[in-house]
């Protein structure tokens, strides 16, 4: 064990061309995996009215389905997360994408209240958990999958694309949702209509399948394996080693901006815009449309920056400025004018985007190949569960009790301050090899 952990880093030697095929690759399962999770908030008031018909708290219900699934990420995370230490990573995001695509896919043919009662919203509900299991095993290992392939001085950039590939996902579930609603209308999308974005998952699943079933496990991965040194039981390995309990920790706490980025401003914002500050459906979806591109245009460049600068600076600078901005921008959005709602919410998007375009590769950095997909996935998924999918429920709550629609822009500025605590503590290692052990 000794001469194992004196190993020293290996600076990572594949070819760029080799890479950015790998990226490709790697992006497109991401994107199909993103949108089949990102469409269930999309359609929330529209799943509302067919699955909780003349409840009173539909919608909070239809988001108590979509945070109840993130507790089950942990669980994908830490399964997934062994095996992909043990086995590889590229056989496990073959696993997770197929697992996704078909409970997608089973949403969309599900009967609805009307047909089976109380059956359904027990049976909508599984599906999200099935769900959430698979994400929980796609977003370590995605990210270490690309990272560990990315040429050394890149692997911000190169990590930044599966991002790009993520909003991308949201932004296609974004419009074809806007699409169907306005060209359907709400009596026709209740009907059917609301089927068939989750039945997209099948063409989308199988794109994925057979793209990542083509490509090579990581060169990090790889060498480990050939020189004996994969870990046997990697979560026992890192929660007996002091300095990865604390990256645990610190991959628990950085993402806290992600609580009131993603899962607010982007998948909540729609339904918060129609059902809190009364845009219409087609409204609210095209304001996030709009913030979806501008944050799709700003990430690559947060993450060539912080190739230059590393992680700690970009990401602190975007708590920061999350911290100043955030309540002028939900002021914006307030006022109900569609081109102000648009302004702030893309002020929010570009300032998110040095958040998101940078964490993955900086708690990628955090663990060695040894170790990474199960710790990395452990610690993130815990703070998804516990700060990002319940992030939707938390507003609609508040925002109930207390009647102030602010609650959001609240909730942005105290985890841009959380994440800004929380990266303070790091060690920058953005200018230095990835370690196998």
């Amino acid at each position: 064990m000794s001469t194992v952990a004196a190993a020293q880093p290996v600076p990572n030697t594949v070819d760029p061309s080799t890479a950015r095929k790998i990226t490709l690759a790697g992006c497109v399962g991401i994107f199909a995996e993103l949108y089949d999770n990102g469409i269930f908030g999309f359609m929330a008031g529209t799943l509302a009215a067919v699955f909780f018909p003349g409840s009173e708290n539909a919608v909070q219900l239809v988001f108590l389905g979509y945070a109840v699934s993130f507790f089950f990420r942990p669980l994908g995370g830490l399964i997934c997360g062994h095996l992909g230490d043990r086995i590889g990573r590229q056989r496990m995001l073959v696993f997770v994408i197929m697992l996704i695509s078909l409970a997608t896919a089973a949403i969309g043919i599900l009967p609805t209240y009307a047909s089976i009662g109380i059956a359904a919203p027990a049976l909508l509900i599984l599906l999200r958990v099935a769900q959430g299991f698979s994400v929980g095993g796609e977003a370590s290992g995605a990210m270490s999958f690309l990272a560990e392939h990315a040429p050394e001085g890149k692997r911000g950039l190169y990590t930044s694309y599966a991002q790009i590939a993520s909003f991308l996902s949201l932004l296609t579930g974004t419009l074809i949702a806007a699409a169907m609603t306005s060209g359907l209308g709400a009596e026709r999308m209740e009907s059917w209509g609301w089927r068939i974005p989750f039945l997209l998952a099948v063409p989308l699943g199988i794109t994925g399948i057979y793209i990542r079933k083509r490509i090579s496990d990581t060169p990090n991965f790889t060498r480990l394996q050939e020189e004996g040194g994969l870990s046997k039981n990697p979560l026992k390995e890192a929660f007996t080693s002091a300095e990865h309990r604390r990256a645990m920790l610190l991959a628990l706490f950085i993402p806290l901006m992600n609580g009131s980025g993603y899962y607010v401003l982007f998948t909540y914002m729609p339904t918060f815009m129609s059902t809190e500050l009364h845009f219409s459906k087609v409204q609210g979806l095209l304001v996030t449309a709009s913030s979806l591109v501008v944050i799709c245009l700003a990430i690559p460049y947060m993450g060539r920056l912080s190739d230059r600068l590393g992680r700690k600076k970009v990401i602190a600078g975007a708590a920061v400025a999350m911290a100043v901005v955030g309540i002028p921008c939900y002021l914006l959005i307030g006022t109900g004018n569609v081109a102000l709602a648009v302004l702030g919410a893309c002020l929010m998007a570009a300032v998110f985007a040095g958040h998101t375009g940078v964490i993955h590769i900086l708690l990628v950095e955090l663990f060695p190949t040894r170790v990474r997909y199960s710790a990395y996935g452990l610690g993130y998924n815990v703070s998804a569960a516990l700060f990002g999918g319940t992030a939707p429920l938390l507003m609609t709550y508040l925002i109930a009790r207390t009647g102030d629609v602010h609650v959001p822009a609240y909730y942005a500025v105290l985890t841009a301050l959380g994440t800004l605590v929380a990266v303070s503590r790091v060690k920058d290692r953005a200018h230095l090899p990835l370690r196998d052990v």
